[in-house]
């Protein structure tokens, strides 16, 4: 069976990207298109594939400024070459369903989200952008939509990261979805001894406005609690400079360090709204709670009372409230741990097969 996976770009490895290599687990023969690839920020089980990108790779500093030519994506789409292919599966978040599949193939779209910057998170993008790009923002956007509605139509089955994507895709696209966690390799964390316990809170992942971590850092400087942030991305500078001197902003760390820090920590403070959020599932899995913002991904993952508490609100004392609140929750690192696991790499493998196999045997019985 031929199997091309496409996905918006290959830049780096964040959630996106590990759905991505656990599809290459499952399917080691397939060709990967995309937009933009940059070998080495991806993992060696990716660059093992046949990759292929679009035209807007060859674009001046596409490496760097690929959401820059987001207006040029859909036509780029268009153009790829996916006859003779049996199953395609794209990875939406930013425009890869938009492909045109051969007629006999068989299109599965995981959907991480609706690409946010033109649906939910819009006028979010549109409030932070500079001055050219808000003026541009509504007439490309408007278009992008369209295009966004319309190709939707290309998809044979809708694959959810989580019921709050699931809602997301009905209300944009009227259609109906299944919902598939991604795969967390939550085999890879361990539980510190009590002895190794620190007395810092941690706030780990992409440092972006709709992220928040800027609220994080300023309930901690309130709070005078001391506050680890590990993590790269536009809002870095921002970070360092509004740190208070309970705050240490340690940047972009390998995998052994960050491992070190969920399962030292006292809790993992999570501020955002996320789709689905893999790093709340990576401290769980080390056995530590989450104080998280009550929507989205993370009202699916964390349980109230057993591995977290939620505030209600992205304010500072909001954040400063549901800390305190911490210390009257009972943590069972092993209890929290074993929690995580149902969010595990297996059960990506065996629903993912189960539900494409389906898909799969019924085209073949209607031929």
């Amino acid at each position: 069976m031929k199997v091309a996976i496409i996905h918006y770009w290959l830049v780096g490895m964040r959630g996106g990207e590990k759905v991505i290599e656990a599809l290459c687990e499952m399917y080691p023969q397939a060709d990967i298109f995309t937009h933009v690839y940059v070998p080495e920020m991806v993992s060696d089980r990716i660059r093992r594939h046949r990759i292929i990108p679009s035209y807007i790779n060859s674009l001046p500093r596409a490496a760097r400024m690929y959401k820059s030519y987001l207006p040029l994506m859909p036509l780029a789409l268009e153009q790829l070459d996916l006859r003779g292919y049996d199953l395609v599966i794209s990875s939406e978040s930013g425009p890869s369903k938009g492909v045109i599949p051969p007629p006999e193939a068989l299109h599965i779209c995981y959907c991480h989200t609706p690409m946010r910057y033109i649906w939910n998170m819009y006028h979010d993008y549109r409030d932070s952008a500079g001055k050219i790009t808000k003026m541009l923002m509504p007439p490309l956007s408007h278009y992008l939509r369209m295009w966004d509605i319309s190709s939707a139509s290309r998809v044979d089955s809708f694959v959810a990261n989580s019921a709050t994507v699931a809602k997301r895709i009905q209300r944009y696209y009227g259609r109906d979805s299944i919902v598939i966690h991604p795969p967390v390799d939550t085999e890879a964390f361990s539980i510190a001894a009590p002895s190794e316990l620190g007395d810092y809170y941690l706030m780990a992942g992409e440092l972006v406005s709709y992220k928040r971590p800027d609220l994080a850092v300023r309930a901690f400087n309130e709070m005078g609690l001391k506050l680890v942030v590990i993590g790269n991305g536009e809002m870095l500078d921002e970070i360092r400079r509004i740190a208070g001197p309970t705050i240490s902003v340690m940047g972009s760390q390998p995998f052994d360090v960050l491992k070190k820090h969920y399962s030292r920590c006292r809790a993992l403070i999570f501020p955002g709204e996320e789709d689905f959020g893999m790093v709340p599932v990576e401290a769980m899995a080390s056995g530590r709670p989450v104080v998280a913002f009550a929507r989205g991904g993370a009202t699916e993952t964390v349980a109230k009372g057993l591995s977290g508490v939620f505030f209600g609100e992205q304010t500072v004392e909001a954040i400063c409230k549901a800390v305190i609140s911490l210390a009257d929750l009972e943590c069972d690192p092993y209890k929290i741990a074993t929690h995580a696991r149902q969010f595990g790499r297996e059960q990506f493998f065996n629903k993912m097969r189960a539900h494409i196999d389906t898909l799969l045997d019924k085209r073949l019985a209607a031929h």
